[in-house]
């Protein structure tokens, strides 16, 4: 129980600070927060944004338990917790970012998961991509000079769309079932990598959402975001868990883009 208290500790306050980094981008709206309870036990919190420079973005927080893991890498009582979030920006040049963190708990064993991945909508620049990269590289290498390699190369695999044949955006990080049977150093791994997230995102926000941009260039943004969109509901294993485990249907949505054209 204490670890899961720590995990769970950990995971508000950096939502906390995600969403007052956030805010302070947006000029005309503010973060909405919505609680929300899982029928088996335990529930979560939405925090939702919709202003002019986040079309949408959600920060939300869950931790849920159950007599029964619903997905096939577990069994028997479970406990999972974690965030995660999204962002949909009114910029075409100011890309899509998701991260991601979680902890799951079952009767056999326990492991950590996450990770962040950047996917410019039609507009990607070479610099943003090598300082996302670099500030995930950075992050990992005092764990392990092996860790970026990997987890960059499983964020490939992952956030591939079979239907497209194309990589969701330009990669990141991403890493499921870590767990090297010492708990004390995979959770500073976990945490070093969830306070790695602002600094690889927030230069690029503040580079790219001042530029101007087109309505043609929104024409591109919107269709980029339908392959966003069909990974989610098709590929993605967190959608998928949070539909197994009956979890808040908003909640588990909030990740699609507010527009977007096929």
């Amino acid at each position: 129980m204490q670890r899961q208290e720590e995990v769970i500790h950990f995971l508000k306050n950096l939502r906390d600070e995600i969403i007052l980094a956030f805010q302070t981008l947006e000029t005309t709206n503010t973060f909405e927060r919505k609680l929300w309870d899982h029928n088996s036990g335990g529930g979560g919190e939405m925090s939702i944004l919709r202003g002019s420079i986040f079309e949408k973005a959600a920060v939300n927080w869950s931790g849920v338990e159950g007599k029964s893991f619903p997905m096939k890498d577990g069994s028997g009582p479970f406990f999972a917790t974690g965030i995660s979030l999204i962002t949909h920006m009114n910029n075409p040049h100011a890309p899509t970012v998701h991260m991601n963190l979680r902890y799951i708990k079952t009767e056999e064993k326990e492991w950590f998961g996450g990770g962040y991945d950047l996917t410019p909508m039609g507009f990607p620049y070479e610099e943003d991509k090598e300082h996302f990269h670099q500030i995930a590289q950075k992050t990992l290498d005092p764990f392990g000079v092996d860790l970026y390699p990997e987890f960059s190369k499983a964020a490939q695999q992952y956030f591939f769309i079979p239907h497209r044949n194309k990589e969701r955006g330009v990669g990141g990080i991403f890493f499921d079932h870590y767990n090297t049977e010492n708990f004390s150093q995979d959770l500073s791994l976990w945490k070093a990598i969830g306070h790695s997230f602002l600094p690889a995102i927030l230069p690029i926000y503040k580079k790219r959402i001042p530029l101007p941009f087109s309505l043609q260039e929104k024409e591109i943004q919107l269709k980029q975001r339908a392959h966003y969109a069909e990974f989610n509901l098709v590929y993605d294993r967190g959608t998928q868990f949070g539909f197994a485990s009956k979890g808040n249907i908003e909640a588990i949505l909030c990740s699609m883009p507010p527009l977007v054209k096929w």
